[in-house]
């Protein structure tokens, strides 16, 4: 009977269960919880570094995947020391593209240039600006003159203030090695010597100059923000690990305000910023797979891994291990083999070097599928090539 035709017959609602019986706790309502991460606060600033060494096309098209990847912002940024006559025409681009634009530079010819052509955000302005500062009729962004001496931002903030200028406050976040820590503290205590103004923290002096992963330095960046009510970020993603810093800080900043509105931690909301691990691992018990082994009749192979190895199962068939090649060597060796061609050998090697990669980085392997890199998964659209004879004529 068909389920259609059971549901007919029944009064209550029939539901399909999940496809794999170990996915039965998260389907009537395990951990994981469904939880709406529309909403965030804090805007993102993503920063076009050296933007006069490029063509204007490039800046366009690289704002564009920025803005795409969940960039608010577009900030171009200039080189110390070389103004250039053209950043005009690199600000109207990115205007006319639909893009909201900071400049970022001391240069007051490159600003006023800047701000002529659209750009709406000036980053930033200290002693040695502020005075021009007062004629932009612009949004400003103030620094401290003395990273540790924040009397050096007051004065900026009295003086900006006294001529109307729109500010937000920027203590600067410094690198580890360079006073890292007093340099949050400073954010906390500008936030409480002014609760009612704007403040932006630039982070990348921390995902850019650090040997890590950013995604993780990301999130606990922005959940600072999120609580200081710190409104902006600026990044950027130069280096290579931090290739994906403004996706990250998008995911991140929906997962903060959602956590610290709702008063609960972080966990089991979503897993695009795990990526490097899985959150969770399903493995077989080991009887499980026994009786699999015992019970196959056909020579179809299935791969699994789990516990640091992987099982090659088919009709008269286990092999286990941890090193692909010398377990396809194995498999080779056995007449059960003699179905593997050549595009059956090279799916089998695709497979197995996706568990040895699962079972290397503690992630869950599932045949014929993408491993879950979380917010980098790319489903995989195929997993064979079609049979046809190799051998010459």
């Amino acid at each position: 009977m068909r389920l259609a035709e059971i549901a007919g017959l029944s009064p209550d609602r029939i539901v399909c269960g999940p496809k794999d019986c170990r996915d039965i706790d998260a389907w009537l309502g395990g951990k994981t919880r469904s939880v709406d991460l529309s909403e965030y606060s804090i805007e993102i600033i993503a920063e076009i570094n050296h933007a006069p060494r490029l063509s204007v096309n490039e800046v366009v098209r690289m704002a564009a995947e920025f803005r795409r990847h969940g960039a608010d912002r577009i900030d171009v940024g200039c080189d110390p020391g070389r103004p250039c006559s053209r950043i005009g025409d690199y600000v109207a681009a990115l205007i006319d593209a639909g893009h909201r634009v900071s400049i970022d530079t001391f240069d007051e010819q490159e600003t006023r240039t800047a701000i002529s052509a659209g750009a709406s955000l000036v980053l930033s302005v200290n002693s040695s600006n502020r005075r021009a500062a007062a004629d932009w009729g612009c949004e400003v962004v103030a620094i401290p003159d003395i990273l540790d001496d924040l009397s050096t931002l007051d004065a900026t903030i009295d003086f900006l203030e006294k001529h109307q200028v729109p500010v937000r406050l920027d203590p600067i976040l410094e690198p580890i090695g360079s006073g890292f820590g007093q340099s949050l503290m400073r954010y906390a205590h500008t936030r409480q010597r002014y609760p009612d103004h704007q403040m932006m923290m630039g982070i990348g002096n921390l995902t850019e100059l650090t040997d890590v992963d950013s995604a993780g330095v990301n999130l606990l960046l922005l959940a600072l923000c999120e609580e200081w009510q710190i409104r902006s970020v600026l990044t950027t993603q130069v280096i290579n690990w931090a290739r994906t810093s403004i996706q990250e800080c998008d995911i991140a900043r929906r997962l903060v305000h959602h956590s610290i509105n709702e008063g609960t931690p972080p966990k089991n909301l979503s897993d695009q910023l795990v990526m490097l691990r899985d959150a969770k691992l399903r493995p077989y018990a080991d009887e499980a797979i026994d009786a699999l082994a015992s019970e196959i009749r056909d020579n179809n192979y299935r791969i699994l891994a789990q516990d640091g190895e992987i099982h090659i199962i088919s009709a008269g068939v286990h092999l286990r291990g941890n090193e692909p090649f010398a377990m396809m060597s194995e498999l080779l060796t056995l007449p059960q083999s003699d179905n593997v061609d050549v595009s059956h050998a090279f799916y089998l090697g695709f497979e197995l070097a996706k568990a040895k990669l699962a079972i290397q980085l503690g992630k869950q392997y599932e045949q014929d599928q993408a491993l879950n890199w979380g917010q980098l998964t790319v489903a995989e659209a195929r997993h064979r090539i079609p049979r046809k004879s190799r051998h010459r004529k």
